[in-house]
C-alpha cells in the first residue's frame, strides 16, 4: 500500500482552517502543511507572540489569535471573535494539549488542569463554532488522541481526580476523554443529520516540546530523563501525518481514527488506528457528554 504524505492534500484554497496550539510541534506541522496548500490558517495560540513568530515562517494566508484553553471565558472570547469574522469554518483541528508530570495544577474554571485543556476546552470550542463550521458545509473536526488512551479509564465518580492524584494517569485520561468525545461527536452529527464530520488521530510517540516541559519540575534530572525520551520517538513531521490526514483525506467518514502503523502504533507510515473498548463505548460517550456539558455550560447537539 502508497504510504500517505503531505502531497496527497488536496487543494484547500478557499477553506477556512482553524489549528489549536499552532505555534510548535504537531500543530505547527499541521498549520504549516494546510496555509501551504491554500488554506487560510487562524493559528489559535495561547502565547500570541510565539504565534506570530511561527506565521512568519508559514507560506500562505494566516491570521494568529489568542486562545487559552484552559480559560473558558479565553475560549468564549475567542470563538465569538473568530465566527464574526469567519461565520463559514471549514476545518478545526483540537491540536492543542498540555501533559504533566508533576503536582496536581487546576485551570482557571478549577478543572484538573490535563482534562480541562484537553477536553473540555476544546469540547466547550467545537460546540461554540458549530454553526461556523455547519455553515461552511461540508466541514471537519479532528480530534486529538493518544496510545495512553489505552490504557486509561474514566472515573465518572471523580473526573477531576481529586483522589490519589497521579499526573501520568491523568493524562492518559484526558485523552481517553477526548477520544471518547470525538467518536460521541460522530455519533451526533450523523444522527443530527449535519453536515459536519467528526474524525481523530494520534501521533504515536513523537518529538514534541511536551515531553521537556512536562519534566521541567525535576530539575536537571528531568532535563536528562526528557533528552533520552526523545532519542525513542519520530520526527515531528511523520507524527503530524496521520491528524493531516483525518483533517484533508477527501474520501473520509466520520468516526475514522488515524495514527501510525508500526509495532504499537508507535511510529511508521500512517494507518487506521486502534480503540479501546471503553473509547468505543457508545454510553461511555452518553456519559461524558453530559458531564462536559456540565462542566462547561456549552451545550449542543
Amino acid at each position: 500500500m502508497t504510504a500517505w504524505t503531505t502531497d496527497l492534500i488536496p487543494d484547500q484554497n478557499g477553506r477556512v482552517a482553524v489549528v489549536t496550539g499552532a505555534n510548535s510541534g504537531l500543530g505547527l506541522v499541521t498549520a504549516t502543511e494546510l496555509a501551504r496548500r491554500g488554506a487560510h490558517v487562524v493559528l489559535a495560540v495561547r502565547n500570541t507572540a510565539a504565534g506570530e513568530e511561527a506565521a512568519r515562517g508559514m507560506a500562505g494566508s494566516t491570521e494568529v489569535r489568542e486562545l487559552d484553553l484552559a480559560s473558558l471565558a479565553s475560549v468564549r472570547a475567542f470563538a465569538a471573535g473568530l465566527a464574526a469574522d469567519h461565520p463559514a469554518v471549514d476545518l478545526l483541528v483540537n491540536n492543542a494539549g498540555v501533559v504533566l508530570l508533576g503536582p496536581r495544577r487546576t485551570s482557571a474554571d478549577g478543572f484538573e488542569l490535563q482534562l480541562g485543556t484537553n477536553l473540555l476546552g476544546h469540547f466547550a470550542l467545537t460546540g461554540l463554532l458549530l454553526d461556523a463550521l455547519t455553515a461552511a458545509g461540508g466541514a471537519r473536526v479532528v480530534n486529538l488522541s493518544s496510545i495512553t488512551h489505552r490504557g486509561a479509564h474514566l472515573d465518572f465518580d471523580d473526573l477531576m481526580f481529586e483522589r490519589g492524584y497521579r499526573a501520568a494517569t491523568a493524562y492518559g485520561r484526558s485523552k481517553l476523554a477526548t477520544t471518547v468525545f470525538g467518536l460521541e461527536l460522530d455519533r451526533r452529527l450523523r444522527a443530527a443529520g449535519s453536515p459536519v464530520i467528526s474524525t481523530l488521530a494520534h501521533p504515536g510517540v513523537t518529538r514534541t516540546n511536551l515531553t521537556p516541559r512536562a519534566w521541567e519540575h525535576r530539575g536537571r534530572l528531568g532535563e536528562v530523563i526528557a533528552r533520552a525520551g526523545l532519542l525513542a520517538t519520530q520526527p515531528v513531521e511523520q507524527g503530524a501525518l496521520p491528524q493531516l490526514r483525518a483533517a484533508t483525506d477527501p474520501g473520509l467518514r466520520g468516526g475514522e481514527f488515524f495514527g501510525p502503523a508500526g509495532l504499537g502504533e508507535i511510529r511508521g507510515r500512517v494507518a487506521e488506528a486502534r480503540l479501546s473498548r471503553e473509547a468505543a463505548d457508545p454510553e461511555v460517550g452518553r456519559r461524558l457528554w453530559g458531564a462536559a456539558e456540565r462542566l462547561t455550560g456549552v451545550s449542543y447537539l
